[in-house]
């Protein structure tokens, strides 16, 4: 017969089950394997997966190549906006409508309990604490895909796609995706991940699937 682990407390003598101790979070570097890392990533069918790094370091790319599944990015909500908008008009007039967009679709995604993919601009840290909290909600695990690339590469992919943020916009970006690789690499992710995997531009290239299977 199974039982379950109890104790007394010692100040009212009611017996309750032994909490376990959550796991600790899985941490992978897959960074410099000269783009011979995985091609597949597969999780969990409700599992939540956070894609951060610096703005231009290939998230939305990354998303777009390699997600099979359902995927909430910030960077297409801003793009239907843009298509909408008199060019003339400049996007820090109607960034917050950008942003209360983005979140009422990602709100909408999470409600439907599948598995999501999550672009996290990085300095939204409250952004990760309601997905880890709605991946427990649902039993699931939350995972944290952390694209560390040299800030000249992202500045050059910024050029590329011809979208830059001001300076002080990315030096606050640096600091905090600097933050948050230090404390992958310690390991350290952020409280509720399950998993942290830290890829460098060769290994995210070298996705080509991030999938949600049962």
């Amino acid at each position: 017969m199974n039982r379950t682990p109890v104790y007394a407390t010692a100040t009212t003598g009611i017996t309750v089950p032994r909490q376990r101790p959550a796991p600790a979070p899985v941490v992978r570097d897959l960074r410099d394997r000269a783009g011979h890392g995985p091609r597949t990533l597969r999780f969990g069918p409700r599992d939540l997966v956070v894609i951060t790094g610096l703005p231009g370091s290939g998230k939305s790319t990354l998303m777009r190549r390699a997600v099979t599944g359902p995927r909430v990015d910030s960077q297409d909500t801003r793009d239907r906006w843009d298509a909408r908008t008199p060019r003339l008009l400049p996007y820090a007039l109607y960034r917050p409508l950008v942003r209360l967009a983005h979140y009422a679709g990602l709100r909408r995604a999470l409600r439907t309990g599948e598995g999501v993919v999550v672009h996290d601009c990085g300095t939204q840290p409250w952004v990760r604490r309601w997905l880890a909290r709605e991946a427990r909600r649902r039993g699931a695990a939350l995972h944290l895909l952390l694209l560390d690339v040299a800030p000249e590469t992202a500045r050059e992919g910024q050029r590329e796609r011809g979208r830059g943020v001001s300076a002080y916009a990315f030096r606050r970006h640096r600091r905090t995706t600097a933050r948050l690789v230090a404390a992958v690499e310690a390991g350290e992710p952020p409280a509720g991940c399950g998993s942290a995997t830290l890829l460098d531009r060769p290994a995210a290239d070298a996705l080509r699937r991030i999938a949600f299977t049962a």
